[in-house]
């Protein structure tokens, strides 16, 4: 009856044999990022040893890449989207100041294409080897129906740590309080779909081959920059911030209320940084108007810091690329996001 019933299931689109390849191959590539603290993964469950801390308070997110995947299929370069969710996530429990520990993906397609999960997978190997953080488990999930042919879905789970005491909720921030911006490498994983609508991607992929001069590169290069992970260059800073926004879906205007107490808002200064060119690009090509434009995308700046006056010059100086952006200033009636 097993030959019958493997066959039966193969039919029906699903290659156990297969999927137990991948498998293997990916515990293989997740093995080489495991931190000392990994007791083992190939169980049903994976198991992290929590040590050296007095108060640990456990940091989880959990996020996906969004309709980026889609531009990553078209063009047949998997790897940078792995980096994308990694950096996502990490970037996201850093906003609370804590340390990632470990990682677990989640990857889904209608047919198991080994060569394109080895890709995703390499690409969340280097961006877990590059933050210190284990990728200690995960799901492949062979899905024939729900997938289209060449489509997946990629998602992300992460667990960080920080002491109690040094958890970053933004309880602290007070009008005068200035705003730092770190600039973003582009789009990150944000706002897709409308990119999509707006070049007609989907209709006519050839589009994402066409070079423009602005960008020097083609739109599908720009379109796959990495989504940068923060947390290196943050880690030296944390003890003389108040609280950090992340600026992903929803833009300015969902992110930064996120952290801010009651009472007071954020005045956010437009002219201070050089919007990157694919951001104009997609205003013009869509005639989207600005305020929207703030709404959907990081608009060249991927993380916001909130710190005192006086940690300023001190900030600067470890971080050269830090630019003041804005300032807290007291709560205007419902509105916690002014850009002027």
């Amino acid at each position: 009856m097993e030959p019958t019933t493997k066959k039966a299931y193969a039919l029906a689109g699903v290659d156990i044999h297969l999927a137990d390849k991948v498998k293997k191959t990916i515990a293989q590539q997740a093995r080489t990022t495991f931190r000392g603290e990994v007791i083992g993964s190939e169980f049903f469950g994976s198991m992290f040893q929590l040590r050296g801390y007095r108060e640990p308070v456990l940091v989880s997110s959990t996020d996906g890449v969004g309709t980026k995947l889609r531009i990553a299929s078209l063009l047949g370069k998997n790897d940078t989207v792995g980096m994308d969710i990694v950096n996502h996530c990490v970037n996201d429990i850093l906003c609370c100041g804590a340390e990632p520990l470990f990682f677990l993906d989640y990857i889904a397609m209608g047919k198991l294409v080994p060569e394109q999960i080895e890709a995703i997978v390499s690409g969340i190997v280097r961006a877990c080897r590059e933050t210190g953080c284990s990728l200690i488990g995960g799901e492949t999930a062979e899905m024939p129906g729900i997938y289209s042919q060449g489509n997946y879905d990629l998602v992300g789970f992460i667990v960080g740590v920080v002491e109690k005491k040094r958890i970053l909720d933004g309880s602290s921030i007070t009008p005068d309080d200035v705003i730092l911006g770190l600039s973003s490498s582009g789009l990150h994983t944000n706002g897709y779909s409308l990119v999509r609508k707006t070049f007609g991607i989907d209709a006519n992929p050839s589009c994402l081959n066409k070079f423009y001069p602005e960008l020097g590169k083609t739109l599908g290069e720009e379109l796959l920059q990495v989504h940068l992970c923060y947390y290196p260059q943050l880690k030296p800073v944390l003890p003389v911030i108040k609280c950090m926004a992340h600026i992903t879906g929803g833009g300015f205007i969902g992110n930064i209320p996120r952290i801010l107490p009651e009472g007071v808002a954020a005045r956010i200064k437009k002219d201070s940084w050089d919007i990157p060119p694919i951001f104009r690009l997609i205003q013009k090509e869509g005639n989207t108007k600005e305020e929207e434009m703030y709404q959907v995308f990081n608009m060249g700046i991927g993380m916001t810091i909130i710190c005192s006056p006086e940690q300023v010059a001190k900030i600067v100086n470890i971080l050269p690329q830090a630019r003041v952006i804005g300032e807290i200033i007291k709560g205007r009636d419902k509105e916690r996001v002014l850009i002027e």
